[in-house]
Parts: structure tokens; C-alpha cells; sequence
């Protein structure tokens, strides 16, 4: 079975009074939650919930004030946000140079932190049925209603959500534990919701309409061919220069040391997080419409992958460092969810000698490639291209092996494998 993911944010509406209970929950569970990031950071980075909960259930209820259910939840917050953190380490291991100036790497994992995860945004997680639940409309102004559990008693609240949200109370869907979060002065309540499929009804590979490998990068986001021979780019440029925009005002902020720019630097990193998130967003919503249905999206592996500094403005040094960090991971789960909902697949190639490769008779050369240019041109068969566009080629070839029958399609024997998501 494969699972569906989809998260819909509701705008609650409290009173003032309510707005005192909500803000009063949210920071006593903020506190929790780094008092267990306190215990985990010491302890070996001890991940079970069931062992944690042993050990500071008692503390999270007599010294912080939670109630038994939130002392539960706040454990599993925790640990889940370490397990994040340890994903977000394995996708970016330390890159360095031997003495024989080739690119080595070094997988990271959680004894890499110097400090424990801190949770500095009040917020809480809420479990269905315990925590909160659906009770019907407001009679007098129509809107639906929402019952919250708080640290001082239940509440009531009204709320406003997508028109689609009503679709999700039927058709097999299971609401998970919703967070409540408050940001510049409003309330929202998050809700993920989750659906089993059967496999065969996410993607059938014997009925492919397309299979589309994605080059990804800097200069192009994400460069496109399919089995068509069409090549698609959606351009970075725009993007990188919005990134440098952002890492400016941070250095301005950063060098004044001041608590205003300290608390403008915490606003500035939400609102390019958030930027971010609606690009990729966009980006994997694009893809998945254009090509519909039965498409195998084919993209590489690029755990320990470093952009070249070729690609990178070379006027800062920060900025290029900022501008390797793009989203490409959150890129690649927000086209895989996409895709799944729609009856596509998401497959990771190795990127071993897909920039290296010419498309056309297989002659794989480092020296074929000029990054200065973003050229590509064989010195065998004499093709030339783009560079991306020569990547995005050579990765779709890999998804054709793949759809052939080959598992584990590669241009390099005893190496990484093709991982279906």
C-alpha cells in the first residue's frame, strides 16, 4: 500500500480570552518540547518515545504543567524533529578536499550538533479526538466550529479552511495530530491527513504515458526532457537573485548584533523559508499537470552532490555558500507527494556520469563538459548541447532502462542504486 500525504491549515478565530488560554498552552508545550530536546541532546540521542516517556512523563506534567495526552505528544514532537534533522544530515554530509585535491565526503549524523534542537516558535500538537474535534456550525453566524483542548479547559473556536477541506471527511482519509501555531497575531490550526492505496493504483509501470528525467541546478532549477526529445527550463536566475537579496539584509542585521535585528533576522528566515516552500511548490505542481497521469519522473540522487562554484556568483563568498542551500530536497518531496496523487512515480537515479555522458553513443568524458560555458560537446560522435539539457538526458535514459525492466539502471557498475519513491 502507498500512503497519500496532504496537510490543510485552518484560520481559527478565538476571543481574547481564548486567544489568553491558547498562548498560555502553546509556550508551556514550547518549553516541554525543549526540555526533552535538553534530555535527548545528553543522552546519547535517545530516539524511542516509548523509553522517553519513561523517564520525563512525571517532569513534562508536575514540573512543566502539561496535560497527560500533550506530555505524550510533546515527547513525540521532539524526537520527530530530531529524526528530521538527522534526514536533513544525511542529505548534506561534509564536503572537503584530500591531499590530492579530489572531493571527499563524510556522511553527517546527530553527534555532529554542538547544542541541543531548540524550539523557539510557541506551538502545540493536538491529537484528534483527544485534543481537538469537529462540532458542527455556529447556528447564528453559519461557520463550522472547532473544539480545542488548552491548559485551562476546552474551547470552541470558529474557523475558515479551503473549500476542499469538506471532501476529506469521507473517502478513507485519517486526521492526524494537528499543530496550532500563531503567526503576526493570527491563529492557524495545520491538520496532515493521510490515505492507503493500493500500489498498483499510484503507478502502473507497464502503462507509462511518460517517463520525464529532471536535471536539477542552480542557473535551471529544474531542466526537463521526455520521451518526446522535448526539453523543458524553468530558470534559477530570478530566484538566486532574490536569495542574494535575502543574504544581504542578513548580513546587515547580522553586523548590527542588536535584539531588533536579532528578532528582524527570525522574520526574515520565515519569510524566505516560506518563499522557498511556494517555489518548489510551483515548480512540482507544474510538472506533474503538464505531463499528467502515468508519468515517471526520474531524478538523481544528490545526497553529498556540491554544485560547482562555476555556476555561483563569485562577488561574495556568503552568498555562494547561501546559494548552494536551495530546497532541492523539499523539490524532490513535494514532487514526489504530487506525483503519487496524481497515479505518477518519483524515481532516484545515481548522478554518477550523467553530466559526463554523451546521450547519443554512450562516450563518457569529464573534459566533454565546459562549465564556463554550459556547453557539452562529444569528442567522438561530435554532439553538442547544453549542459543541463545533456544531464536531463542522460537521466531520462536511466528512467527508460528502469521502465526495461532494469531495477537498478546506472552508468556505473557496484555503485548507487535507483530507489523508487
Amino acid at each position: 500500500m502507498a500512503e497519500i500525504v496532504r496537510t490543510m491549515k485552518l484560520h481559527i478565530h478565538p476571543t481574547s480570552e481564548q486567544e489568553k488560554a491558547l498562548r498560555l498552552t502553546t509556550e508551556v508545550y514550547r518549553r516541554g518540547c525543549n526540555l526533552v530536546s535538553e534530555y535527548i541532546f545528553q543522552h546519547d540521542f535517545e530516539l524511542n518515545s516509548l523509553r522517553l516517556q519513561k523517564v520525563l512523563y512525571a517532569s513534562l506534567r508536575e514540573d512543566v504543567g502539561l496535560k497527560s495526552q500533550m506530555a505524550i505528544s510533546c515527547i513525540k514532537t521532539a524526537t520527530a524533529r530530531y529524526k528530521t534533522v538527522q534526514t536533513q544530515l544525511k542529505q548534506h554530509p561534509y564536503k572537503y578536499k584530500d591531499e590530492d585535491n579530489k572531493w571527499q565526503s563524510i556522511p553527517k549524523t546527530l553527534e555532529w550538533l554542538q547544542k541541543p534542537v531548540l524550539f523557539s516558535r510557541p506551538q502545540a500538537d493536538l491529537v484528534r479526538g483527544r485534543d481537538y474535534s469537529f462540532v458542527g456550525k455556529d447556528k447564528a453566524a453559519g461557520q463550522p466550529l472547532l473544539s480545542l483542548n488548552t491548559l485551562e479547559g476546552r474551547i470552541t473556536v470558529p474557523y475558515e479552511a479551503p473549500a476542499a477541506f469538506a471532501a476529506y471527511f469521507s473517502g478513507g482519509w485519517q486526521f492526524g495530530a494537528g499543530k496550532l501555531v500563531s503567526l503576526k497575531g493570527k491563529w492557524y490550526f495545520h491538520i496532515p491527513m493521510t490515505k492507503e492505496i493500493p500500489d498498483e493504483a499510484v503507478f502502473d509501470r507497464d502503462n507509462v504515458r511518460h517517463v520525464v528525467g529532471i536535471d536539477r541546478g542552480l542557473r535551471f532549477l529544474a531542466t526537463t526532457y521526455d520521451e518526446k526529445g522535448r526539453a523543458g527550463f524553468i530558470s534559477g536566475k530570478g530566484a538566486m537573485k532574490k536569495r542574494a537579496i535575502f543574504q544581504n539584509v542578513r548580513d546587515e542585521l547580522q553586523a548590527k548584533g542588536t535584539k531588533s535585528a536579532k528578532r528582524a533576522l527570525k522574520r526574515i528566515s520565515g519569510r524566505e523559508n516560506r518563499w522557498m516552500s511556494d517555489v518548489n511548490h510551483r515548480i512540482s505542481k507544474t510538472l506533474v499537470s503538464r505531463y499528467g497521469e502515468g508519468t515517471l519522473f526520474v531524478l538523481e540522487d544528490l545526497t553529498g552532490v556540491t554544485f560547482n562554484e562555476e555556476n555561483l556568483s563569485s562577488r561574495n563568498a556568503d552568498g555562494r555558500r547561501n546559494l548552494r542551500s536551495w530546497a532541492f530536497y523539499q523539490l524532490e518531496q513535494f514532487l514526489t507527494y504530487k506525483a503519487e496523487q496524481n497515479g505518477s512515480m518519483v524515481l532516484k537515479v545515481d548522478a554518477d556520469y550523467t553530466s559526463q555522458r554523451c546521450p547519443k553513443c554512450g562516450k563518457i568524458r569529464r573534459e566533454n563538459r565546459d562549465h564556463k560555458h554550459h556547453a557539452y560537446v562529444c569528442d567522438c560522435c561530435g554532439y553538442r548541447s547544453n549542459d543541463d539539457r545533456i544531464g536531463a538526458m542522460n537521466i531520462q535514459t536511466l528512467g527508460t532502462l528502469y521502465i526495461s525492466g532494469d531495477e537498478h539502471p546506472t552508468f556505473r557498475t557496484g555503485r548507487k542504486r535507483a530507489t523508487a519513491k
